[in-house]
């Protein structure tokens, strides 16, 4: 037993560095962080910064816009500054400006800022100028030593058309007045990947040689959850490599450089993304930057092989932009269509990926077959229970051969508590007297951890618990439970401050890991038996902020195992205080 308490007791003191270092480092981090972006959110427009241009062989692609300080609209306002083609999806409203042929509004239709259904769609892009802009812009760079009218961000594109849908594509041109004839055509499909088609016409009398590239520019620094097991910011796949970069890490002036062949790279939110995926067979270089005024992130890639326009002939290329919801059967599909290198990565999956996304479709599965996320959570553990049953098995006799050995192990405490060798004598020859492994119920434990934390995964970092309801008073299983016993759950009229909300499931939730440990073999050492008795209110203090979803999932845990060591214990004749019912 003394391996499983060093166990638990580790585990607890784990909980507590990572959760003091959540609460005393991170979160006044976060705070500095939102105070900070509240400072720069004032600027707009599309003027060099001082970051140098990602180049290759003298081409380059445009540095983070920005210009100095003005007056922010609102995002209504912004949009109204430029003509626009509508957006219309099945699953995005939105729009294209015609200056710049920018990607620049972009609402999710089937995702609300809250619970409530008639809350607004969230919003995903937002264009320069408004209070952050969040944007993705395609174009070309000139040959090193050319000197080509180009489209930029101020260009202002000439459309026919009224409106960008899944049956219906955008065709924009542009005419340099040079020679040189720019189309582009932007398709969408019923989801959220993007096609852009760019061509050029080359009428100069002479070969052109260009090179395409994609940028995402962020300004202001976005409010994360800033949680230890979630990334959020610059991410890509580059080089057959998952790159996750923190924003604070380019604050910090460490400006990443990638050359690769296909692959991503983009900005990922807990729950959104906005990616550029060029083409898979091009080399390309690509970039994750910032600049510090306004706080302007940009992620951007540019062919290393440039585009070559013989005279008198049309060439063009296709990139795409992913800018949506991070559905896991989505990405999946558009990795298998477009051969994008593990394009699934864009969840942060963890550590256990081999154990978080078959545990994934598994409650999929379940909740589409139930119809309620909570009662799925649930089943799955049945089914994980069972899965375990035969080691779990084991380790319940085991910890029931304990529990009837517990008085016996008093008495030798107190026969020879003075003689530690003598004690740790006999206590050997009572486990092998009685085919006792004390390490046994060790098993259960370290079995559940990697399940309990890739289980956890799940519910933290995917869409499927977000805004999903459970029974009564459950609203979203993603949200901690909204009660507390400091107010009797909602009959005093007062809001008590964050740390007291501990609500009816982490209350229950403690209490059945109270009733589970007077199942198993109490400590004969007081102080480990304080510690034992003190951890039903360190989790439920814990768990108070924990998602509904996990709390329901850890009490019924709890329930299924004390119901199947009771059973075990029943049939071993062993009471719930040790001691042998036939006696």
């Amino acid at each position: 037993m003394s391996d499983q308490k060093n166990l638990v007791i580790a585990i607890v003191l784990c909980f507590l560095i990572i959760f003091g270092f959540q609460y005393f480092v991170e979160a006044p981090q976060m705070e500095q962080a939102q105070q900070q972006q509240a400072e720069n959110s004032t600027t707009e427009g599309d003027t060099p910064s001082q970051i140098p241009s990602l180049s290759v062989d003298g081409a380059s692609a445009p540095s983070i816009p920005g210009s100095a300080a003005q007056t922010t609209l609102s995002r209504s306002q912004s949009l109204q500054k430029t003509d626009r083609v509508k957006i219309n999806t099945p699953a995005l409203h939105g729009s294209v400006s015609l200056t710049g042929a920018r990607l620049d509004d972009l609402t999710l239709i089937d995702y609300r800022e809250t619970v409530d259904p008639a809350s607004p769609e969230i919003k995903l892009l937002s264009p320069a100028g408004s209070p952050h802009p969040y944007y993705a812009e395609f174009g070309w760079s000139p040959a090193p030593g050319a000197n080509i009218k180009l489209p930029g961000a101020q260009t202002v594109w000439a459309t026919n058309d009224t409106e960008l849908t899944p049956e219906k594509p955008l065709k924009l041109t542009w005419d340099n007045g040079e020679g040189l004839i720019f189309h582009r055509t932007i398709t969408v499909d019923e989801n959220y990947m993007f096609a852009i088609d760019q061509v050029i016409e080359n009428n100069t009398g002479t070969d052109v040689t260009l090179y395409p590239y994609g940028l995402i520019s962020r300004h202001g620094t976005p409010e994360t959850t800033n949680f230890y097991i979630l990334h959020e910011g610059p991410i890509g796949v580059l080089n057959e490599t998952l790159e996750e970069i923190d924003y604070s890490d380019l604050e910090e002036g460490k400006s990443e450089t990638f050359s690769s062949v296909g692959g991503w790279l983009g900005v990922t939110d807990k729950f959104w993304l906005t990616a550029l995926i060029p083409n898979q067979d091009t080399n390309i270089k690509a970039r994750f930057s910032y600049a510090p005024q306004g706080a302007r992130y940009q992620t951007d890639f540019l062919n290393q092989e440039g585009i070559n326009v013989p005279n008198g002939e049309t060439v063009g290329i296709t990139n795409h932009l992913f800018a949506g919801a991070k559905v896991v059967s989505v990405l999946d599909t558009y990795e298998q269509e477009y051969g994008i290198d593990r394009f699934d990565l864009a969840i942060d999956w963890g550590w256990f990926y081999f154990l978080t996304k078959p545990i994934y479709f598994a409650l999929e599965f379940l909740n589409s077959w139930i119809g309620n996320l909570g009662l799925a959570i649930m089943a799955l553990t049945v089914l994980i229970k069972i899965i375990l049953l035969p080691l779990a098995h084991k380790s319940y006799v085991s910890m029931s051969k304990m529990k009837r050995l517990q008085p016996e192990m008093v008495k030798l405490r107190e026969k020879f508590g003075e003689d530690k060798q003598k004690l740790n004598q006999e206590m050997m020859a009572l486990y092998k007297r009685e085919k006792a492994n004390p390490a046994a119920g060790c098993l259960p434990i370290l079995l559940q951890i990697p399940i309990f934390f890739a289980l956890y995964k799940v519910l933290f970092v995917t869409l499927l618990m977000r805004h999903q309801p459970f029974y009564g008073y459950i609203k979203d299983l993603a949200a901690p439970d909204p009660t507390t016993i400091f107010n009797l759950f909602g009959l005093i009229p007062w809001d008590p401050p964050q740390f007291l909300m501990i609500g009816f499931l982490p209350l229950l939730m403690g209490l059945s890991m109270y009733l589970q440990q007077k199942l198993n073999p109490q400590p004969a050492d007081p102080v480990q038996a304080k510690i034992f008795l003190f951890m039903p209110i360190f989790f439920t203090y814990l768990l108070a902020s924990f998602p509904a979803g996990l709390v329901i999932y850890w009490t019924w845990n709890n329930i299924l195992s004390m119901a199947q060591q009771w059973l075990i214990m029943k049939r071993m004749g062993v009471s719930v205080s040790g001691t042998s019912e036939k006696t």
